[in-house]
């Protein structure tokens, strides 16, 4: 009888990729996690119990078939395990870095309930994909045929690139318009080296070139083409633009300068990752070097400035939060490393306000208590009277998450049907709009929300696309 490749949690424990010390990569920009040896992957794949219900699968917005390629990697059947991965993921190799899968497939790992720790699902999806690129397994679509159908795609992030991937996939031809000089949205420009290095993006849209995409970089929908010429232009349009309007903060010496937005605090790192000359870098005013900074939110976002800062450098590093540690929305494993390596957090602290004639040199922090839950079921923070005190701060990031621009009003498109909160209205799945021919995906649709999101609201609506072309052409054949 076969030796049984699976199943194996009681014998081996959960192990994670080597982190880099903490000393170390402080000085880079560099991913922190080396990669998993062949040997250390199907090991950790052979850890998985192959339960009858996958509450890893169920919990994965993709609804990727994690236990079928644990299995493939655990018994050697590396290129299986990519295609199946693959199958119903376009950037598989970004999830396994960037998904929050303590929250996500991980943290429903059944062996993790019963007390195991969790297989180490990310980083054995990257380990995959990495394998395939080094094999060649990666290849351009190739269509069976091509159609004469074009789709215009506004926003070059994860949403637009994977509504790309799957059309061209079926033959249509697909542009891409995106206001920066690079595609990859977020994924480029807000996500730091640290938790995904350009390249691994770079390489990505240089696959879809080479799938045919185009792209129109440098074009800004509104002011270099009309919102109307694209949808003459082409035979459907789907808007992808993302979030990218930052909350703000008011109160006394708000407007100090010294105080800046997470989305300019990390571009500018990013374009500095890309050699790119950033003015605002070279004076100062993005640049955390021997500076005390202050980061203001407990997101993903936070976390990625207050890395990045102690990696420019920063004097002290501090990052207020207005509830505890674990109500805090971000991830609990980037809240581990930022500590790793030099943060501190000021739980259930609030600014007021900032210190400082034009140039900001404190913030004016709260105490905070938790009440009573919200209508989110969460506790409400409640100011503790008398416990006000100054933070010192040469550098203010404020990374308070990001609402949408007034894309129809920008557009002059009024019959555009928004939301009340500024969202595109759209049908559940399909992305459809109430214009037609025009489809919106991603956090345009959902607000602020996570890039595996928006890469399954890519795929869905370029279903929804292609179902609605092949009617059309099926009304025109009759």
């Amino acid at each position: 009888m076969a030796k049984q490749p699976m199943l194996k949690f009681v014998q081996i424990d959960r192990q994670m990729p080597v982190k880099r010390g903490s000393e170390d990569r402080k000085t880079d920009f560099n991913e922190i996690y080396t990669e998993f040896a062949a040997e250390k992957a199907k090991e950790q794949a052979s850890r998985c119990s192959q339960c009858g219900v996958p509450y890893c699968q169920a919990h994965c917005p993709l609804h990727n078939n994690i236990p079928d390629w644990l299995m493939l990697t655990a018994t050697g059947r590396l290129e299986e395990a990519y295609r199946t991965s693959q199958a119903t993921n376009t950037f598989p190799e970004i999830c396994g870095r960037i998904c929050p899968q303590d929250r996500l497939c991980e943290g429903n790992c059944v062996i993790e309930q019963s007390g195991h720790g969790t297989v180490t699902i990310g980083s054995v999806e990257k380990y995959i994909t990495d394998t395939a690129w080094e094999n060649g397994w990666v290849q351009p679509v190739s269509p069976a045929a091509e159609r004469g159908e074009s789709v215009g795609i506004i926003g070059a992030g994860p949403g637009g690139l994977a509504a790309a991937e799957r059309l061209r996939a079926a033959g249509v031809q697909v542009t891409i318009y995106d206001r920066h000089d690079r595609a990859g949205g977020l994924l480029t420009y807000g996500i730091p080296g640290f938790k995904l290095e350009k390249e691994v993006v770079m390489r990505r849209v240089d696959l879809l070139k080479k799938s045919g995409v185009e792209f129109e970089m440098n074009c800004n929908v509104g002011t270099d083409i009309s919102f109307e010429d694209l949808r003459a232009k082409h035979t459907a349009v789907i808007i992808a633009t993302g979030v990218y309007k930052s909350r703000d903060l008011g109160g006394p010496g708000a407007g100090a300068k010294g105080i800046v937005k997470a989305i300019d605090y990390l571009t500018c790192s990013n374009r500095l990752s890309f050699g790119d000359s950033v003015e605002e870098f070279e004076n100062g005013t993005l640049n955390a070097a021997g500076k005390k900074v202050v980061v203001i939110g407990g997101g993903d976002t936070a976390m990625d400035c207050v890395r990045t800062a102690i990696r420019q450098g920063a004097e002290s590093v501090k990052c207020l939060y207005r509830r505890d540690r674990a109500n805090m929305p971000g991830s609990q494993r980037e809240t581990q490393n930022a500590e790793e390596e030099g943060v501190i957090f000021e739980w259930l602290s609030a600014p007021k306000g900032f210190t400082g004639d034009d140039k900001v040199t404190g913030v004016m922090v709260q105490k905070m208590r938790l009440g009573q839950p919200d209508a989110s079921g969460r506790q409400t923070p409640e100011v503790i009277e008398g416990a006000d005190y100054v933070e010192p701060a040469d550098l203010v990031v404020k990374a308070l998450g990001f609402e949408p621009e007034d894309l129809a009003g920008q557009w002059g498109t009024e019959d555009l049907e928004m939301t009340r909160w500024g969202t595109v209205k759209t049908e559940f799945i399909s992305g459809r709009s109430t214009l037609d021919g025009v489809y919106a995906v991603g956090d345009i649709v959902r607000g602020a929300s996570l890039v595996v999101w928006a890469i399954k609201d890519g795929r869905d609506c370029a279903d929804a696309v292609l179902e609605d072309l092949n009617a059309a052409a099926g009304v025109a054949a009759e």
